[in-house]
């Protein structure tokens, strides 16, 4: 049984990728993947993206409709988020492997009071980094590795979502492997019917 938390170095740097292809390499069907809180659904839904390119369970427990900060969300539409509830519900979840993909950044807000980053500790799953291959991102990512250190939460690796190659991109897959161990890369895929040909990830025994 594997539980990983997926978060990343910011908005849209390919969590959603990194989770469907973490969901792939487990194989989707033993999969739950749980979008805690979705922002800006519709259109945005990550939770139907990743089932219907994987197969894949999964389940949402928040939808709002603006695409912004879920504390911005919640307060804007007068549905404010329980936390504690969050984690609950997400923890109960019976699969062989269970998935969380964050919302934003780590720390970004869930309420006036609490971020990401406390829902991961309360959830209390490994954590995988996604992380863009260009340049910037050896400070995002160093900084989101910081910031789970400080919080005691275990990172199990990076995964880089993506790929292009090319000498900033090669560059940049050594500097990240020096933050954290590296554990895979998600290469850039314009169809993601073959999202699991572009995928190498190997994710560490527990």
């Amino acid at each position: 049984m594997t539980d990983l938390f997926v978060c990343g170095t910011d908005t849209g740097c390919g969590k959603t990728v990194v989770t469907a292809a973490l969901a792939a390499v487990l194989g989707a069907p033993d999969v739950t993947v749980v979008k805690p809180v979705q922002t800006g659904c519709p259109p945005d839904d990550d939770a139907a993206w990743v089932a219907s390119v994987t197969g894949c369970r999964t389940e949402v427990w928040a939808r709002y409709r603006e695409p912004l900060a879920p504390a911005v969300c919640a307060e804007r539409e007068g549905r404010p988020l329980d936390v504690d509830d969050l984690i609950e519900r997400t923890v109960a979840v019976r699969s062989r492997h269970r998935i969380v993909e964050a919302a934003g950044g780590l720390l970004a807000p869930l309420t006036r009071d609490t971020t990401m980053a406390d829902l991961a500790t309360g959830i209390g799953w490994p954590v995988v980094v996604a992380a863009r291959p260009g340049l910037g991102t050896l400070n995002h990512t160093a900084l989101t590795v910081e910031a789970c250190a400080r919080r005691d939460l275990t990172v199990t690796g990076i995964v880089v979502s993506g790929y292009r190659g090319g000498l900033v991109e090669e560059t940049n897959l050594e500097g990240l492997a020096a933050i954290a161990p590296l554990i895979g890369v998600v290469d850039w895929c314009e169809d993601w019917s073959r999202l699991a040909a572009h995928t190498r990830i190997a994710i560490p025994d527990r």
